[in-house]
């Protein structure tokens, strides 16, 4: 799997120039998604008050503290990542040694990255703001945003396809389950009314 894996990286990994990696490390930051961000918050506000753009903030801020944190399981860092100490972390492109040579990154990074924490916080924004938004076309544009973010980690050499395969796996598990438990919480009528209000 593993063989397989890094053939890919490896056709998907290139440099493409100072352009290229400059336009890369914008839209691999959160920073470089600003204006979808505030156009997600806008939406909500128009639709459901100042109130649901708070719930907005609260729920994404802990779904995103939570895969962080499993993320970090994969790597051995962040607040839980020591926890599992069996687990065996993988090495970045960037610091595999069969790899020497072969892999274009831009700046160096952390050792490990078993599970990519990029793919698991973009994926929970793209999942809870799909939810909260419930429109076809921003939840396109946040597909797409996952799409590129994702395949940034690749082309800055930080992870492996299968890294953000991981990544993708715990922002999607962790946000249905938030989602489902705001669902069953009293919060949700609430969120309803205030829809109906605005309506």
């Amino acid at each position: 799997m593993y063989t397989f894996d890094h053939d890919l990286f490896l056709a998907l990994n290139f440099d493409g120039g100072e352009v290229m990696d400059t336009l890369m490390k914008v839209l691999t930051s959160p920073a470089g998604w600003t204006p979808l961000f505030l156009l997600m918050l806008y939406l909500m506000w128009r639709r459901g008050s100042w109130r649901e753009v708070l719930l907005f903030v609260a729920v994404l801020g802990l779904t995103c503290l939570l895969a962080d944190a499993v993320a970090g399981i994969g790597k051995h860092n962040g607040w839980i990542g020591s926890w599992w100490q069996p687990f065996e972390p993988r090495l970045r492109p960037m610091w595999e040694p069969a790899l020497e040579g072969q892999v274009h990154f831009v700046r160096e990074g952390g050792q490990y990255g078993t599970i990519s924490g990029h793919a698991a916080n973009f994926v929970s924004i793209a999942c809870i703001g799909a939810w909260f938004v419930r429109r076809r076309w921003a939840t396109a544009l946040l597909v797409a945003m996952v799409l590129i973010v994702c395949y940034t980690r690749i082309y800055l050499g930080y992870h492996y396809p299968m890294d953000l395969l991981w990544g993708t796996l715990t922002g999607c598990t962790i946000s249905f389950a938030m989602i489902q438990a705001l669902k069953h919480s009293p919060l949700y009528a609430r969120l309803e009314s205030w829809r109906a209000a605005q309506a």
